[in-house]
């Protein structure tokens, strides 16, 4: 047997393994039975490798979280040296020197008075995290009454049982029904296919924030104890918010009690240039969710930092925040944290993002011209390209047409003309790109010839 035909089977075999015992997460397992599960086994900058040695641009960042790139050795030195000092301690009641450093330095980046981290292992568990300290903070204060949450139609906060109650994905929901009860949706800021005020920018964001005061003044102020919401919304397409958006939902948060939670789980650590979202849009919420990018996705931390004024009432007399993770503000992943971070500075992460994302949204605007292409939205190295059958009356696809189109064709054909990247119906079809934050000119143009290549067939196909 050649050495080729060797790893043929040992590749063949690993995949049939896969299939048997490793569940993937959103994943259809059956259409795996009898055909091969990618498996991808190195990275290297904004580039990963599978077991056939075929290379793919990453325009995913891993899933919106490789800010720094594959391969950096650093990181994994990071991870090395601190899991020989200390691989593991709680931050129950107790501290370790990696966790108060990297609260500092969240504390240091954050803006306003967010100087207080808690700890998660990921994104979902901050959510999940805002929300029961949101209503615990009312109760503390003497508003029993407010439990209730808002946050938009199709946006994706998470999937433990609160932040899946959050998340405003109907098809995501309905398996796991009844969920948390208090969850309630308003509309989200995807100007394409505005209702109202669609020509008209300032108007649109001052029409999508005042939903939020309905909604509030709809269920009654005193029932109502947070908002949530996406700096840019992931879910549908990267919808970036109207001018002004933020700062009305800020007025109406600030007048009706209510909090504000900037979900940043994508967000922050350089995907819009900026270390937090809120920073771009000029606004200070009430909490901030974050995570992946905090590492570069070299070992699993998320957070919620939270503002002193919402912390106060916990620091008195014998109250508690009664929540908490094992794994929350892990020794490794706090000092892996702490070595990307010094990456940031050093390389100048978000200013490379703010000086190319112009480039990188006029790259993909290119894409217009095909007739498939409705939209090219986004901010920072965050963008959306929604895909219409119609391009004069923004007609989209049915259901049957997105399951052929999307799942049958561009998903898998833009892996196999190398790149990975998501395309997505949760809303209208999209195909989404979120390349690390070392990307350049080159890695635009790679990105946008390998889309036009495939979305021009996916039209001959229609």
């Amino acid at each position: 047997m050649s050495a080729d035909a060797g790893t043929e089977t040992d590749n063949a075999r690993h995949s049939k393994t896969a299939y048997d015992h490793l569940w993937m997460h959103f994943t259809r397992m059956a259409s795996y039975e009898n055909a091969p599960v990618p498996t991808i086994v190195r990275g290297e900058g904004a580039y990963i490798y599978d077991d056939q040695g075929k290379r793919y641009l990453d325009g995913l960042a891993g899933l919106f979280v490789v800010q720094a790139g594959h391969g950096r050795a650093e990181l994994a030195e990071a991870a090395r040296k601190q899991a020989q000092e200390l691989a593991f301690f709680p931050v129950w009641s107790y501290a370790h020197p990696k966790a108060i450093e990297l609260a500092e330095r969240l504390a240091h980046y954050a803006p306003g008075d967010l100087n207080k981290v808690f700890f998660t292992t990921g994104g979902g568990e901050a959510v999940e995290t805002a929300w029961k300290l949101a209503k615990q903070y009312h109760k503390l204060t003497g508003n029993h009454t407010k439990y209730k949450v808002i946050s938009r139609a199709v946006a994706y906060h998470g999937t433990p049982q609160g932040a899946l109650s959050i998340t405003g994905l109907p098809a995501l929901k309905a398996p796991y029904e009844p969920l948390v009860p208090g969850a309630h949706k308003v509309p989200n800021t995807n100007i394409y296919r505005a209702p109202l005020h669609g020509d008209d920018p300032d108007a649109f964001g001052r029409w999508a924030a005042d939903q939020i005061e309905q909604e509030i003044l709809f269920e009654g102020p005193e029932t109502v104890a947070a908002v949530f919401l996406e700096p840019v919304q992931n879910a549908g397409g990267c919808f970036p918010p109207p001018p002004g958006y933020f700062q009305r939902v800020r007025e109406i948060c600030d007048q009706y009690g209510v909090l504000l939670v900037s979900d940043e789980v994508i967000c922050a650590f350089g995907r819009l240039g900026t270390m937090f979202g809120c920073d771009k849009f000029g606004y200070v919420p009430d909490i901030i969710t974050c995570a992946k990018g905090m590492t570069s996705g070299y070992s699993p931390i998320g957070a919620a930092i939270v503002s002193d004024r919402i912390a106060e009432p916990f620091y008195k007399a014998d109250n508690t925040f009664l929540h908490g993770y094992t794994f929350g503000g892990h020794p490794v992943s706090a000092a892996v944290a702490l070595a990307n971070l010094d990456i940031f500075e050093r390389e100048g992460l978000n200013q490379h993002v703010l000086d190319n994302e112009s480039a990188f949204h006029s790259t993909l605007s290119r894409l217009n011209d095909l007739p498939i292409v409705g939209d090219v939205r986004g901010n920072g190295f965050f963008y959306g390209i929604e895909l219409v059958k119609d391009k004069a009356t923004k007609e989209s696809f049915t259901d049957e047409e997105c399951e052929r189109l999307l799942y049958g064709f561009v998903s898998k054909k833009l892996y196999e003309n190398g790149l990975y990247c998501r395309a997505d119906d949760r809303g209208d079809p999209v195909i989404q790109l979120s390349p690390p934050l070392i990307a350049d000119q080159a890695t635009f143009d790679e990105i946008e010839q390998i889309v036009r290549s495939v979305l021009t067939e996916a039209w001959q196909k229609i």
